[in-house]
């Protein structure tokens, strides 16, 4: 191969990592979305307003019982840059903590699904009746967001 074709060859490549490096350093300024949670019929929504989290966790609950969804509300939520806190209310003894990283996905642009996740651990607490302590279950995940074919507003 003429050395003239081995040049245009190495800046090529030097090209695409230079862009593959400027795509992956890209700040992700709002986390504001739907995203699957725990099991495929969970949601969970949040609104960033500059750091400070707002939103809800939906769990559908089993036919046995009461009622159809458990909304649980998030209670105390931050993101600094890529880290990402939230806590939910309580209902009936239980409530989620998260704490984990937000980054980009398989999707090249918003509205695709998978164009964020947060990735992390939820803790699941319970009340213990018993011993009136706590039980956790610290389950680790990546929550990926929804597309827009995959929204559902209520």
């Amino acid at each position: 191969m003429p050395l003239g074709w081995l040049a245009v060859l190495a800046v090529v490549m030097l090209a695409g990592r230079v862009l593959t490096a400027q795509e992956q350093t890209e700040p992700i300024d709002d986390i504001t979305g739907k995203y699957h949670f725990l099991s495929a019929d969970d949601t969970l929504a949040i609104l960033d307003e500059e750091g400070k989290l707002k939103g809800y966790i939906d769990i559908l609950q089993t036919e046995e019982e009461s009622d159809d969804i458990l909304s649980y509300n998030i209670i105390a939520g931050t993101r600094k840059k890529t880290h990402v806190e939230f806590r939910t209310n309580k209902i009936h003894g239980k409530y989620f903590r998260f704490s984990g990283a937000v980054e980009r996905g398989a999707g090249h642009k918003d509205g695709d699904p998978d164009y964020l996740r947060l990735v992390g651990d939820v803790e699941v607490v319970s009340s213990k009746a018993d011993s009136g302590g706590e039980a956790i279950r610290l389950v680790r995940v990546l929550l990926k967001s929804f597309g827009k074919s995959e929204r559902v507003e209520n």
